[in-house]
């Protein structure tokens, strides 16, 4: 309903409720029937279900079916340690889950405990979960607003929304009606819950509580929204699924057929086991795991907190950011940028006031009066301090001190006497001294009651050519996006009240500017193939203005705009525009949905209630850590800790390069285990019984262990050159497939010749044998290990971790080999001539890899620079000025 619309009578009657309240009565019967007023989550999961959720994966099954048949063939350790890894894992995944929860909880502890309220006509205090439609309540600066309500009375009252609204700085409120079109961020006459009172008081009656409220809609929103599958989860998922049903069917296969060759039942049931065991990645989980959290640790050290592992793969197929603008693209402090006196602009803080005192030109050194009275006027009219107050008078106070005036001092020799307080009905504030009236507010308030001007020799009449040139002042700054402040005097003694006659002495032009890094952030995001889309609260004009300063240069949609499109145009206008002003909650989803929709992995930041939704649901939703409320951090995947879109740049960065270490680990993994299948199943085709269960877990045990978890340490070139993966192909993409397919042919071929070349016509497999197509793998693995990391452009001799790797893992092996533990593994050892021909087999096998390597080198490169052709740039034109916005 639109209640901000109406005067406050309509809206009493239409509550049957007055400005004194409702009778305690009618206000238990309104509660017994609306309900609490609060923040309701539905029936959430309990924690045993979430824990048990972590057990569904079909990965997790079949590597408990690995775990099953470990212990079958006797190998207990094997069998305890797949089981403590799954184990692990859940608890993991059961901690990010349990804390993704909380978000509707964290909702609910943001209500105010408790409220005043009028109950016939008394003041009283109850819990603000017993708060009705129709109830009236008082607010005052501090206060937290406990529903959503219309405004009865308005006393010099400014309201924090930046959570509602992501309008940067306090808007002021009233209690008059506006037109029904008007967006949420400039209802100056509701309050909203869970929105702040910074200064002023009010009286308000209550007109939505609970869900009803705009905080309640966003929590139907979170309620509604689930967290998206990234590539990777769907990749392992898909793995899985087919790794159980080809262990499934090979088993199914290969029993009957080796019987029918006059095989034992016994033999036929160890090679099927052998199938399963060589078939089965046991390490994958737990290295992809181990991986992610590396990085995640690597990336907490540069302000980049993750919650959830998944987040930091998705981060490399981000294609788009939409990113706030108050403290990511700006500072998140309001700083006096420019300042004016009559034909006289100045950068605040270059020349000093003391400076100007040493001047030989009259001139000059009367301008610098003048500047030095226009800032004396902002840090004594005024009730902040450089710390703490409202941003707009620390910022005022702040250009004062940095050109040089000793504000303390000022305000001891000119003691305040009284005041005119700020109204947003007044727009302005008056503050009375011994001998001189100050007076600061909307320059078009103050200009109208002015009678003259502070000229370069003193004040004069004000005639209407001045009046133009100071209103075509206003205009320049405005067009600037600065927020414009006009500032006056006169005498005390002086004639009319404290705010007529005024001599008009200049404006002050205030803005929230850019962080210093993040232009040269968003040209890497740029350059990566990255499109950055900055959704913001403000007005056009200050969208605009930030948005190219930073080197977003779009034109600007409105969330009214938006709003009167449909979700087909949506979709076309959100991929030519990349600048959103006054953006409302339920327009940053559509956008959201919009980008989706037409195929983009979006990154969305926020720090807001109203940007939970949008959190929950981007491919990678990241919170702001300082200025976050806790349902933004809870519901995001990514917590800024310095609330920096440079931390952005460096977290995709950072999530590329840990893809990149993850693709050559699966390759590197999948790759030796198709061709042990391919190797036991081919032998047995033969009758051989290759490799026993136990050496195929030795030989997985050695190649997933240490060197794969090395690879997480790999450092990468610049990955920020590239293009983002496509969001539809996940880690297991063409490159992989081929390589998997080249390397594990090559290796395959090279091994069952070394087996045959070793058998010598024996009707089965002999333990020399065995023990040469055993040990050829492991080093055929270490040789492909470093291939991998070619063919991803890493440079080979780069890890010092890797080589140690490698050599704990050769050790390993020569102990395998030559102490008694070959008793385990059916080994013997082996002599100088059988290593010069395991020798000749790596020779043999290493320029295949090689060419395996190069193809999916070359193959990936032509696929960025396609990709990178393909993309289109930024637009470079100059939009035309939005004229129906004003700073």
């Amino acid at each position: 309903m639109d209640w901000h619309s109406r005067s406050g009578d309509e809206v009493c009657e239409e509550l049957e409720t007055t400005s004194a309240g409702l009778a305690p009565e009618e206000a238990a019967e309104r509660l017994a029937d609306v309900g609490p007023n609060e923040i309701t989550g539905g029936h959430g999961r309990s924690a045993l279900r979430i824990f048990l959720a972590q057990f569904s994966s079909a990965l997790i099954w079949v590597l408990l079916v690995a775990a099953i048949l470990s212990f079958a063939i006797g190998h207990v350790v094997d069998a305890v340690l797949i089981g403590i890894i799954l184990l692990l894992n859940g608890i993991f995944g059961f901690v990010q889950e349990y804390r993704a929860e909380q978000s509707l909880e964290a909702l609910r502890e943001m209500a105010a405990p408790d409220v005043r309220v009028r109950r016939d006509g008394r003041e009283e205090r109850i819990e603000a979960t017993d708060l009705v439609p129709g109830d009236v309540v008082l607010v005052s600066q501090g206060d937290v607003v406990p529903a959503d309500a219309r405004l009865l009375e308005a006393h010099n009252l400014e309201v924090d929304e930046a959570a509602l609204t992501g309008e940067s700085v306090p808007v002021g409120k009233g209690a008059d009606p506006v037109d029904a079109e008007t967006p949420l961020a400039e209802r100056g006459s509701m309050l909203y819950k869970g929105t702040n009172v910074t200064r002023g008081r009010a009286v308000a009656v209550v007109v939505e509580t609970g869900m009803e409220t705009e905080m309640g809609e966003i929590a139907t929103a979170l309620i509604g929204a689930e967290d998206p599958q990234t590539p990777l989860q769907r990749d392992l998922d898909r793995l899985a699924r087919r790794l159980g049903i080809g262990v499934v069917g090979l088993s199914a296969l290969i029993v009957p057929l080796l019987v029918l060759r006059g095989r034992g039942l016994v033999q036929a049931g160890l090679t099927a086991v052998s199938l399963a065991v060589a078939a089965i990645p046991e390490g994958l989980p737990a290295v992809v795991t181990l991986t992610l959290a590396l990085g995640v640790r690597k990336m907490a050290g540069e302000n980049a907190l993750v919650r959830t592992l998944p987040a930091v793969e998705a981060l490399g197929a981000v294609d788009v950011v939409c990113t706030d603008k108050t403290g990511t693209l700006t500072e998140g402090e309001m700083r006096v940028r420019a300042a004016w006196v009559l034909d006289e602009e100045f950068e605040v803080g270059a020349p000093s006031a003391d400076e100007a005192a040493d001047a030989t030109d009259s001139d000059a050194a009367m301008r610098e009066e003048r500047l030095e009275r226009l800032l004396e006027i902002g840090a004594l009219c005024n009730d902040a301090t450089t710390d703490d107050g409202d941003p707009t008078e620390r910022a005022l106070v702040a250009a004062a001190a940095a050109q040089g005036l000793d504000v303390d001092s000022r305000r001891s020799e000119r003691p305040r006497r009284d005041e005119v307080p700020f109204t947003s009905e007044r727009r302005r504030m008056a503050t009375i001294h011994d001998d001189v009236v100050y007076v600061k507010g909307a320059p078009t308030e103050i200009l109208g009651r002015s009678t003259r001007v502070l000229g370069p020799d003193g004040p004069v009449e004000m005639d209407e050519e001045t009046k133009a040139r100071i209103e075509a002042q206003i205009d320049a700054f405005a067009e600037q996006a600065l927020r414009v402040l006009g500032f006056a005097y006169k005498g005390r003694d002086d004639d009319g009240g404290p705010e007529s006659n005024l001599v008009f002495v200049g404006l002050q032009g205030l803005i929230d500017p850019p962080r210093e890094e993040v232009r040269s952030a968003i040209a890497d995001t740029h350059r990566a193939g990255i499109d950055v889309k900055m959704i913001t609260g403000d007005n056009a004009l200050t969208a605009r203005a930030i948005a190219s300063q930073v080197g977003i240069e779009s034109d600007v949609l409105t969330g009214q705009e938006v709003e009167a499109l449909d979700d087909d145009t949506l979709r076309e206008r959100v991929e030519e525009v990349d600048v959103f002003a006054r953006a409302e909650p339920t327009h940053k989803v559509r956008i959201l949905d919009a980008l989706q929709s037409n195929g983009h992995a979006v990154a969305m930041t926020g720090d807001g209630v109203n940007d939970a939704p949008a959190l929950k649901n981007a491919d990678v939703g990241i919170a702001m850590g300082i200025r976050g409320t806790d349902v933004a951090k809870q519901a995001s995947d990514i917590v800024l800790l310095d609330d920096n879109y440079a931390t952005i740049r460096n977290a995709i960065r950072r999530g590329r390069t840990i893809f990149d270490n993850l693709w050559k680990f699966v390759a590197y993994l999948l790759s030796a285990n198709a061709a042990e299948v391919a190797v036991v199943f081919i032998g047995s085709l033969f009758g051989y019984l290759v490799l026993p269960a136990v050496q195929l877990l030795w030989i997985n045990l050695l190649t997933d262990g240490l060197p794969a978890l090395a690879l997480g340490t790999d450092p990468t070139g610049d990955v920020m050159e590239r293009q983002p993966r496509e969001r539809v192909v996940g880690i297991i993409d063409a490159d992989m497939r081929g390589f998997i397919a080249g390397a594990g042919l090559t290796a395959t071929v090279l091994l069952l010749g070394l087996l045959f070349y070793t058998l010598d016509g024996a009707p089965s497999v002999t333990p020399y044998a065995m023990t040469m197509v055993f040990t050829g793998f492991v080093g055929f693995e270490f040789v492909k290990l470093y291939v991998v990391r070619w063919a991803r452009g890493t440079p080979v001799l780069t890890n010092r971790w890797l080589a140690g790797a490698v050599a704990t893992s050769l050790a390993l092996q020569l102990a395998v080999l030559y102490t008694p533990l070959n008793d385990y593994f059916g080994t013997v050892p082996l002599s100088l001539a059988d290593w010069g021909l395991l020798g000749i087999v790596f020779v043999l096998g290493a320029p295949l890899l090689v060419l395996v390597g190069w193809l999916t080198r070359r193959h990936d490169i032509e696929h960025h620079m396609t990709s990178e052709s393909a993309s289109t740039p930024d637009s470079e034109s100059d939009p035309e000025p939005d004229s129906t916005e004003s700073s």
